[in-house]
């Protein structure tokens, strides 16, 4: 009797185990090796739109210049001789750039135009001599006081993406640009000599690069960091000198041609960026 107990037992233990064994092992996660998760989405950047920026930075200016003018009833020439000025400017400006589908939407086009407000100072030696006592009169060197006031530039560029957040860059186009000068003086005892040349305007063409670093770490987003190169050179420009009492011009012309060079670094924002 007790081997039947024994066996019933045995039996309905069996077939209740039977299916919470099955239903266990299908509950269970088969091991086949490593699992593989799918690699991240790589960065997208959008660099097409339009942008304002705001900087400061260094310039150097230099003048090739010669001066001619009536002598002995004939016109004579001096020499060309350079002078030159530097200082510091603040540059404004704005541009659109698109983001060319090109070798894997790498390549970035645009336009822009900015404005410098300038105090690159120096002086103009127009290679003229003035009387001075000593005792009697002898001839001494003139100098004017120069500085370059400001100029504007509306030119193009094209980028490549070095990686998505960061884009260098060439640009070029059309350059404008403003002169101040002083009355001259003598260059030994800075002795007013009565006369000058006037301030002048002055326009050309300019060339440059740089980069452009997108700042996706900055809590506001569309900050970038600019840096640039540029150099200008200007058209040649004939300069009639005058008395600076209003009684009419002296007869010498200083014929002179402006070249500068600008170092900047600017803060850019991009009115659509969205970052990555």
């Amino acid at each position: 009797m007790l081997r039947q107990i024994l066996g019933v037992v045995a039996i309905a233990s069996a077939l209740i185990a039977a299916p919470v064994s099955a239903a266990s092992a299908a509950d269970m996660p088969s091991y086949k090796g490593p699992v593989m998760l799918p690699p991240p989405p790589p960065q997208v950047y959008n660099w097409t739109g339009c942008y304002v920026d705001a900087g400061a930075g260094y310039g150097f200016w230099n003048q090739d210049h010669y001066t001619s003018g009536p002598g002995l009833g004939t016109i004579l020439s001096t020499v060309v001789t350079t002078d030159g000025g530097r200082g510091w400017l603040g540059r404004f400006g704005g541009g659109c750039d698109y983001q060319t589908p090109l070798f894997n939407n790498r390549f970035v086009v645009g336009i822009f135009g900015d404005y410098d407000i300038m105090s690159l100072k120096g002086t103009n030696s127009p290679s003229e001599d003035g009387l001075v006592p000593c005792p009697g009169f002898c001839t001494a060197a003139l100098t004017a006081n120069a500085r370059e006031t400001g100029a504007w530039y509306v030119g193009g560029r094209i980028g490549y993406l070095v990686n998505p957040a960061f884009l260098a860059f060439v640009d070029a186009g059309y350059t404008q640009t403003s002169f101040t000068q002083s009355a001259e003086f003598l260059t030994l005892t800075a002795g007013a000599e009565g006369i000058g040349y006037p301030d002048f305007t002055d326009h050309g063409w300019f060339i440059g690069g740089g980069g452009e670093y997108a700042l996706d770490w900055f809590p506001i987003r569309g900050f970038f960091l600019k840096g640039e190169y540029r150099y200008a050179q200007y058209s040649t420009i004939g300069l009639a000198e005058a008395f600076t009492n209003g009684t009419g011009p002296t007869g010498d012309i200083e014929t002179t041609r402006p070249y500068v060079q600008t170092v900047t670094g600017s803060l850019v924002w991009r009115f659509n960026w969205t970052g990555r």
